[in-house]
């Protein structure tokens, strides 16, 4: 997949495109059907997919609070192109491009720029300033710039409508499989690994990998999740508690792995990590004692778990998975 981080970085129309476009945070079952028709369109004409997003997403910019993210800008490319999408357009996006009208974007950067074809978007989808750019402004402009326009209809999974507030509601809340069942995959954090205060080990028996969240990032509801480790291209099993731990009176809001057969040093190494399920919330124990006997149980309940999603585990990861 070709990527642009600008739209002058585009020298010539693209042959075909086909576009679709919007902000895809966590790329869920409902973007992969807009991708999947624009994948559609372009096998036939032998034309070129296009993907259009923008990086930050516009309401961290125009929302004073920001908005907590899915998954991060890397993780959204990797997953667009597993989409097959050929080309994605990642533009910048400031207070000077929110000014952009829908009119001009469509005539420069669509028309002129990518040489737009086809136009796939969502039943809800708006842009330019003041949204104004809704679904029959761009009928209209499809009429007169000579490009259809096809819309794709809400997506259900089981009854529920599939959206990225969903999702991050579901996050939240600590419903994995719900927000499994919406992304088409499991919910992941990834981080690297920091020095922390390396009482896993010495004190608790069970030494973690500790990544820290940011304040834009999406925390999962406080407490010990199964999960799924991808660490230098191999998968483990593990456990992961999120929280502030309580049990020895600290504040700073970490996320600490416990990665299951597995010793190697990998302090600031990237590490990826599946949230499989909610086991526990959060709570203080009268002292490591109590913890580390909680913590054998904790292992002891995931570990069943894991043997039990073994088959889609395997899927997700493309080698051995060691549990």
């Amino acid at each position: 997949m070709k990527i642009y981080r600008d739209i002058g970085e585009i020298s010539s129309p693209l042959k075909g495109a086909c576009v679709t476009i919007g902000n895809f945070d966590g790329v869920h079952l409902g973007h992969q059907q807009l991708f999947a028709e624009v994948v559609k369109s372009v096998s036939k004409k032998n034309g070129t997919s296009v993907a259009i997003t923008f990086d930050p997403h516009p309401l961290q910019i125009l929302l004073p609070q920001g908005i907590k993210l899915i998954s991060t800008i890397e993780q959204k490319i990797e997953l667009v192109e597993m989409a097959g999408i050929d080309v994605l357009l990642v533009i910048p996006f400031t207070l000077e491009f929110a000014k952009t009208t829908a009119e001009y974007f469509v005539e420069h950067y669509l028309v002129e720029k990518l040489g737009l074809k086809e136009l796939v978007v969502g039943y809800d989808y708006a842009f330019g300033k003041g949204r104004s750019g809704n679904i029959e402004f761009l009928r209209r402009q499809g009429e007169k710039f000579g490009f259809p326009v096809k819309i794709i209809n809400p997506f259900y999974e089981k009854g529920e409508l599939v959206s990225s507030t969903k999702i991050r509601q579901l996050v939240m809340n600590g419903r994995m499989a719900d927000a499994c069942a919406l992304l088409g995959r499991y919910y992941q954090i990834r981080g690297t690994v920091r020095v922390g205060r390396q009482r896993g080990g010495k004190e608790i028996g069970f030494p973690t990998a500790n990544l820290k969240f940011d304040r834009e990032d999406l925390v999962p509801k406080h407490g010990v999740y199964v999960t799924q480790v991808i660490c230098e291209g191999h998968c483990y099993g593990g456990i992961l508690n999120i929280g502030r731990n309580p049990t020895f009176g600290e504040d700073q809001l970490v996320a600490e792995t416990h990665i299951f057969n597995f010793n190697k040093d990998i302090y600031g190494k990237p590490i990826k990590v599946n949230l499989i399920k909610f086991l526990r919330s959060e709570r203080k124990f009268p002292g490591v004692k109590e913890l580390a006997a909680q913590i054998e149980k904790d292992v002891k309940q995931a570990k069943q778990i894991l043997h039990a999603e073994k088959d889609k585990l395997q899927s997700t990861c493309g080698e051995r998975f060691n549990r």
